[in-house]
């Protein structure tokens, strides 16, 4: 008996230990989960740090909009003095992925790839040959190019699919030499022209800042590889449009009109941007669209594949930036972003090792 109650006591034990090991038992002690941020490093050298500035799209703002009130701005972000300046736009080689699946593409090329048609034609280059044309081109870029170097590089950067950086480069032409040659056809000059004048964030803003801190380019980092809208696109829009009429909408309405409403002095712009860069847009942005979108309650989860297009967004954006700054270690980067991604892309790239957050609130000041 006593023998038996040895066994017995002995497989009891046995089972405890087992339980104790694996962590079943109420109140067993868990292992703290990793987080990636707390570990930072390198401990020696230039650290990279990031500056993430949310910004509304100009192109959306009233008719009262002045782009010479944005001169302010651009010098105190020039003061930082950024080595990389990347852009809410899509890269020149994601959307010739996204040509070749336009089966589920179609809307997402409409809205954000432009037509290289005329760069095409003009250069006789595809994406992937103007892209390695114009990589080859920087490799050896001499520290003084001559104005048909540059208008060569700008003609590469339009072919390849990469406007802004094409902007760039015209920008950084004296007016005298902001013209047509063999390289650059005046089909491209006339589209050079058209970009120069348009009212967004990325012609009025990165443009002009990377033209002045001599950078030869500017670094697209959106991403729309995420893009689906299920079975039924048109259902799809009818369903987010429905989440979107909530009370939060209409509160976050109220926060920003009144500071889009006249962006006409130095003053005001460094105002709008003070707004859209406080840390309760996160709160009233998910409140009013993508919190919203979660709770939508159509069959085919129409608002959840919404949030899930937003958040893998994301991530591939903070990736793109990470990806950025490997080459150069210790580099600084300014990212210009639609505000309502600006958390998204701090809490992310907080996590990484070699990224530190820089608050842009004092280069607002």
């Amino acid at each position: 008996m006593q023998q038996g109650m040895k066994r017995g006591s002995w497989g009891r034990g046995a089972l405890i230990g087992t339980l104790l090991a694996g962590g079943m038992l109420a109140g067993s002690v868990q292992a703290a989960p990793f987080v990636p941020g707390a570990h930072k490093g390198p401990k020696q050298g230039v650290q990279n740090e990031v500056a993430v500035l949310g910004t509304a799209h100009l192109s959306h703002l009233p008719a009262t909009f002045d782009p010479a009130s944005l001169g302010e701005l651009i010098d105190r972000l020039a003061a930082w003095k950024p080595q990389a300046i990347a852009i809410e736009t899509v890269s020149g080689q994601q959307c010739d992925m996204l040509r070749r699946y336009p089966g589920r593409y179609a809307l997402s090329i409409k809205d954000y790839c432009p037509d290289l048609s005329a760069a095409k034609e003009a250069t006789g280059l595809d994406v992937p040959a103007a892209t390695a044309a114009a990589e080859k081109l920087l490799s050896a870029w001499p520290a003084q190019p001559t104005a048909a170097q540059r208008r060569t590089l700008a003609a590469l950067f339009l072919a390849a699919g990469e406007p802004d950086s094409a902007l760039v480069q015209w920008l950084r032409l004296p007016e005298a030499d902001r013209v047509a040659d063999d390289n650059l056809k005046q089909t491209l000059v006339d589209a050079l022209e058209a970009s120069r004048v348009n009212r967004n964030e990325t012609t009025l803003v990165a443009a002009p800042l990377a033209a002045r801190l001599g950078h030869e380019r500017l670094w697209p980092m959106d991403d729309h590889s995420s893009d689906q809208f299920g079975p039924n696109p048109k259902a799809y829009v009818t369903a987010i449009r429905k989440a979107w009429d909530n009370p939060a909408v209409k509160r976050r309405s109220t926060m920003f009109d009144g500071v889009e409403a006249q962006v006409d002095t130095p003053e005001r712009a460094l105002a709008m941007y003070r707004r859209y860069n406080q840390p309760d847009v996160a709160d009233i942005a998910f409140e009013s669209d993508y919190g919203a979108a979660l709770e939508e309650p159509s069959a085919p989860g129409y608002g959840r594949m919404y949030v899930t297009s937003w958040e893998t967004r994301n991530l591939r954006m903070a990736a793109n930036v990470r990806d950025l700054l490997g080459p150069t270690p210790g580099m600084r980067a300014l990212v210009i972003v639609g505000a309502s991604h600006k958390a998204y892309l701090d809490a992310y790239l907080e996590q990484m090792h070699d990224v530190r957050i820089v608050d842009v609130t004092p280069l607002l000041k």
